[in-house]
């Protein structure tokens, strides 16, 4: 167990360390985030992941402490990782096991970063709607991620004790994801609209908050005559962490189908989140040149979920770890593809 803190506590001070250093490099321009620094925080953030993949195949082994045959053997049955381990061979199974954490951490990195798109085509409507200012999208977004952070570490471990404990639940997060993603492909045309006056976490902000009426440069908060009040600009902050815990009940229960490691789904799920950001700035201006991803998405749910309700016969259809990454990487090519070959057809106006 102390192991397992250490790493856990090492990862989390690494993490800050870095978003540290992304504040210190663009938090204190007073200028909108260039697509060439986005390009650039995006490159380190899939890099930082790789490496951390390449840090797992080589001691993996370390995060819960395996130095016997016996300890990989529980470590195995506590996280359903079903390997086939061969207690004549110690090293050759403990590789084994290390390659499938490998796998299992890349394979939920890709699918958190796929599903964090639909999250930026929200964003995009909710600092649109409330007319936030371009130069102050890194802030909002920084702190949304700080949050975000917090919220997804307890909501995966307390997930993972449920499961755990209460084995079906796995079921129920199954059913959930195919409803989801039948529901995305349902409505995946329509217009999706956010009206800033009549919003609840508006309205729910003004009753225990004085609300100030306009923006503030890129200030959170303002004080006029001794009396405290928020800014248009903390209450879309407060939207979009809220979003944020919206999205984390489809995107955990994802992940949990590919690994029932909590770690490995936080690190994974981390490491998403935090490419978010520059993500974002990348994809801002040509989000909508890619229609088809929601249909993408909704397939890659609908799959997830399916995957799990069907889990006591995945080892029967050879529906490994490593063929789930080729077919959810599929799906997304062909989304993202289709979009490119069939561009959406702008409507004219009379």
């Amino acid at each position: 167990m102390t192991n397992e803190l250490l790493f856990i506590a090492g990862f989390l001070v690494f993490i800050f360390i870095m978003m540290a250093l992304d504040l210190g490099l663009f938090g204190k321009s007073d200028k909108p985030v260039s697509l060439k620094q986005a390009g650039f925080m995006s490159a380190v953030w899939v890099a930082l992941a790789l490496g951390f993949y390449m840090l797992i195949l080589k001691y993996g082994d370390l995060l819960h402490h395996i130095d016997s045959f016996a300890t990989l053997k529980e470590i195995n049955t506590k996280n359903f990782h079903d390997l086939k381990l061969n207690p004549n061979d110690f090293a050759g199974s403990l590789a084994l096991y290390r390659k499938n954490l490998g796998l299992e951490f890349i394979t939920g990195y890709v699918v958190e970063y796929a599903l964090s798109v639909d999250n930026i085509f929200v964003m995009v409507l909710i600092f649109t709607a409330f007319a936030v200012n371009q130069k102050h999208y890194h802030k909002v977004l920084l702190w949304g991620i700080i949050g975000a952070v917090v919220m997804r570490f307890l909501f995966i471990f307390v997930g993972a004790a449920l499961i755990e404990e209460f084995h079906w639940v796995l079921y129920l997060f199954g059913a959930f994801l195919v409803y989801t993603g039948v529901t995305m492909f349902i409505n995946r045309n329509q217009e999706e609209e956010i009206d800033p006056e009549n919003h609840k976490i508006v309205k729910l902000a003004s009753k225990y908050f004085s609300v100030h009426p306009k923006f503030e440069g890129g200030k959170f908060f303002i004080r006029i005559d001794k009396k405290k009040f928020i800014t248009p600009l903390f209450l879309v902050l407060l939207i979009i962490e809220v979003t944020d815990l919206v999205f984390a009940v489809d995107s955990i229960p994802a992940i949990f189908s590919i690994t029932k490691d909590p770690y490995i789904v936080f690190f994974s799920n981390i490491f998403a989140i935090l490419g978010l950001r520059s993500m974002f700035f990348l994809l801002v201006n040509i989000i909508d040149k890619f229609h088809y991803l929601k249909v993408g998405l909704a397939v890659l749910l609908a799959f997830i979920g399916l995957k799990m309700l069907a889990a006591n016969y995945v080892d029967e259809i050879g529906l490994t770890t490593g063929r789930s990454l080729l077919i959810i990487m599929g799906i997304l090519t062909v989304s993202i593809v289709a979009s490119l070959v069939f561009p959406k057809k702008e409507t004219v106006h009379k």
